[in-house]
């Protein structure tokens, strides 16, 4: 090479780029992660992280049962331990399943660390590359994430205020067979929909099993917000009407605390082994001392009732996002009631952009996830996520004043200068709006 010219690897920012699985090209950054450093910022108003709000724990009770995990059972909580999960923590997630209806053995479940972990074993276990995974419109940015990664085709299919609509799903179904191609699952929020708010009703939940049992389609249904409903009691789990075509998903995340990191799966037999298998190939085994101080404070203290108590803390924040949407959110602005879980689906006026106003509204000192991080195609650029579970309710209905100030600065922008897309719309038929 000539003394004038330089080295091409030398000017590289990462030298092993040529060296890199082709699966690494799905393997970006997401939207979400990236608002962390500013959203964290006290001057911030934060409606961007899903973060539990875990102020309400009372970590006496917790601290008391680590302490005692380590001093009697230290040397079988800090060794290695069964690829499936401990066996009386499975027993105790089974008591948790049935106020959801399922009636599951402790053998069918399969311990993971968090239900993220759960998405990615089914994947691995099921997909390869070129693979169809349906998921709703919009989906839930970390499986996206998953699927992306092993190279699966998605195909979104349209919600509306009552969950996926089933007329849709059975048309995806219908032309991506037509078209040649592999469906692997359909993966499913059906309670408390992250990022949409919305829940499936009871009637669309047979039609949905009946849709997927006629074309032998597997169903990934992902719940990690089902006990967490303000309304009445828990939804029954698809799982608990077909057994052998639902993969259900759990985790303590929400109803405990995200930092021990454990969920689980619980699968068909034949399945359910193959998850064990990539379970022992991934992790050896789940994390022992994190299943043990979960199965102690499951034993240990009223955990339906501090359900309860996250129950009202929640329903406190949802009411109060919904108050300060309602008053003010300028004309056209629609958004989504949720029953439960953590989340709104706000849709912007006509013309406006949630990723291009993201930049002016944390100027204003105001954080949301633009809708574009929830759908594989690069649509939803009209829609944002709206999480009311971390801040207080004061700061809520101050992040929706500040939020609706940047909104109606947009509108008269647009009126001056044009939309910044001409024609930009509703890609989907978003979740249906709760009009103010």
């Amino acid at each position: 090479m000539s003394a004038d010219l330089p080295d091409v690897r030398q000017t590289r920012l990462d030298n092993y780029v040529d060296r890199y699985a082709a699966r690494t090209k799905g393997m970006t950054a997401s939207e979400i992660r990236a608002l962390f450093s500013v959203a964290s910022r006290p001057e911030v108003v934060s409606l961007a992280g899903g973060m539990p709000n875990i102020a309400g724990l009372p970590l006496d009770v917790v601290g008391s049962a680590v302490r005692d995990l380590v001093v009697d059972n230290g040397a079988v909580a800090m060794q290695y331990g069964s690829g499936q999960g401990d066996p009386t923590l499975r027993e105790q997630i089974c008591d948790v399943m049935r106020l959801e209806g399922i009636d599951a053995h402790p053998d069918d479940v399969v311990v993971t660390v968090g239900s993220q972990q759960a998405v990615d074993l089914v994947t691995r276990v099921f997909c390869d590359p070129g693979d169809v995974v349906i998921c709703e419109a919009p989906s839930y940015v970390g499986a996206l994430g998953v699927f992306r990664a092993y190279q699966c085709e998605v195909v979104h299919v349209a919600m509306d205020d009552d969950g996926v609509q089933p007329e849709a799903l059975e048309q995806a179904i219908a032309a991506v067979r037509a078209a040649g191609k592999k469906i692997k699952f359909f993966y499913t929020i059906p309670n408390f929909h992250n990022p949409a708010g919305v829940s499936l009703s009871a009637e669309r939940r047979r039609k949905v099993l009946e849709i997927c049992a006629r074309a032998d389609l597997l169903v990934l249904e992902d719940n990690p917000y089902g006990l967490l409903g303000f309304e009445g009691d828990p939804y029954r789990a698809l799982r608990a009407d077909n057994r052998e075509g639902v993969i259900y998903l759990g985790s303590f995340s929400k109803t405990f605390a995200p930092g021990f990191r454990v969920g689980w799966a619980v699968a068909p037999h034949a399945v359910r082994e193959k998850l064990v298998l990539a379970q022992e190939s991934a992790t050896l085994c789940p994390p022992v001392f994190s299943q043990l101080a979960i199965s102690s404070y499951l034993t240990r203290h009223d955990w339906l009732g501090q359900v309860k108590q996250f129950q009202e803390m929640y329903r406190e924040r949802r009411d109060a996002m919904l108050a300060a949407l309602t008053e003010k959110m300028p004309a056209a602005t629609t958004w989504t009631r949720p029953g439960g879980g953590f989340y709104v689906w706000l849709t912007l006026p006509q013309g406006l952009d949630a990723k291009a106003m993201l930049p002016r509204a944390v100027t204003a000192r105001v954080a949301y996830v633009p809708g574009t991080a929830f759908f594989a195609d690069g649509f939803g650029s009209q829609c944002m996520r709206l999480s009311y579970c971390h801040p207080t309710p004061e700061r809520i209905t101050e992040g929706v004043a500040r939020l609706a100030a940047v909104i109606n600065e947009e509108l008269e922008l647009r009126q001056t200068f044009g939309p910044l897309k001409p024609g930009a719309g509703r890609d989907y038929d978003a979740p249906g709006p709760e009009l103010s």
